[in-house]
C-alpha cells in the first residue's frame, strides 16, 4: 500500500477548542483571533499522510501464547481489550498517520518564543492528527466494503490492557519511519508527536449484524 497524502482544509473549532480546556468560558477577541491564526498556521504548515496495510489473522490452533497473530509480519496482538476489540474478525488493518516533522519544529519554535502561541497550535496538531487519522480510516473502510466486509472503528496502542510495547513492531509493519519519518523515544513515544498509531477490524458481517446475532444468542 503506497502513502497516502490527505487535504485537510479545516479543523472542527470545538475540538480545538476542547484541547484547549474550553469549558464554555467568554473567549476575549483577542484569544478569538489568535486561536483563528493558530488553526490557520496549522493548516498551512501541516503534510497529513498515512501508511496502512490489512493483514488476515493467522489460525488461533498454531499459537499457544492466547495472543493474536497476523499473517505476514510479526506484529502480535496480546490483552483481553484488542481480543474484544477483535472479536469475530477475518483481517486487521494497520495504520500509521503524522501531519508531519515541519509541524513538530514549528511547535518547538513556538514554545519557547511564544507559549500562549504554542499552547494553540499543538491543540491544533491534535486535531490536525485525528482528521488525518479519520481520513485513513475512511481509507480503510471504503477498500473493507470493496471486499464486501466491514470495519470497526480504530483501536491504538495504549487503549485498555494493549501495551505501547507493540509501538515498534507496528510501526515496522506498515513502514512508517521510512514512509513517513515517524521513529520512536525510549519512552515509546513518537516522533512527530502529532501522529497516531491504529489497528481496525475487518469483519465477514456488519457490527450491527453482529450485536444482533449476540443478542439473539443470549436470549436462547
Amino acid at each position: 500500500m503506497p502513502v497516502e497524502t490527505y487535504s485537510i482544509s479545516d479543523l472542527p473549532r470545538r475540538e480545538v477548542l476542547r484541547y484547549l480546556g474550553y469549558r464554555g468560558q467568554e473567549l476575549t477577541p483577542e484569544v478569538e483571533c489568535r486561536i483563528d491564526e493558530g488553526v490557520e498556521r496549522m493548516l498551512k504548515i501541516a503534510r497529513p499522510s498515512a501508511s496502512w496495510s490489512i493483514f488476515n489473522l493467522s489460525d488461533p490452533s498454531m499459537w499457544d501464547d492466547g495472543a493474536i497473530h497476523l499473517d505476514g509480519c510479526a506484529l502480535v496482538l496480546a490483552g483481553r481489550s484488542i481480543a474484544k476489540h477483535l472479536d469475530g474478525a477475518i483481517s486487521c488493518a494497520v495504520m500509521a498517520v503524522t501531519v508531519g516533522m515541519s509541524v513538530e519544529r514549528e511547535l518547538k519554535r513556538l514554545s519557547s518564543l511564544d507559549p500562549v502561541a504554542g499552547v494553540i497550535f499543538d491543540a491544533a496538531g491534535t486535531v490536525a492528527a485525528e482528521e488525518a487519522a479519520a481520513a485513513c480510516q475512511r481509507s480503510i473502510i471504503a477498500e473493507a466494503e470493496s471486499r464486501g466486509l466491514y470495519a470497526n472503528a480504530r483501536f491504538s496502542p495504549g487503549y485498555g490492557d494493549l501495551p505501547l510495547s507493540v509501538q515498534p513492531v507496528l510501526l515496522s509493519t506498515v513502514d512508517a519511519q521510512r514512509r513517513l519519518g515517524i521513529t520512536l523515544t525510549d519512552s515509546l513515544l513518537m516522533v512527530p508527536t502529532k501522529s497516531v498509531t491504529a489497528l481496525m477490524g475487518i469483519f465477514p458481517d456488519s457490527p450491527r449484524a453482529r450485536r444482533a446475532e449476540r443478542a439473539s444468542g443470549s436470549l436462547d
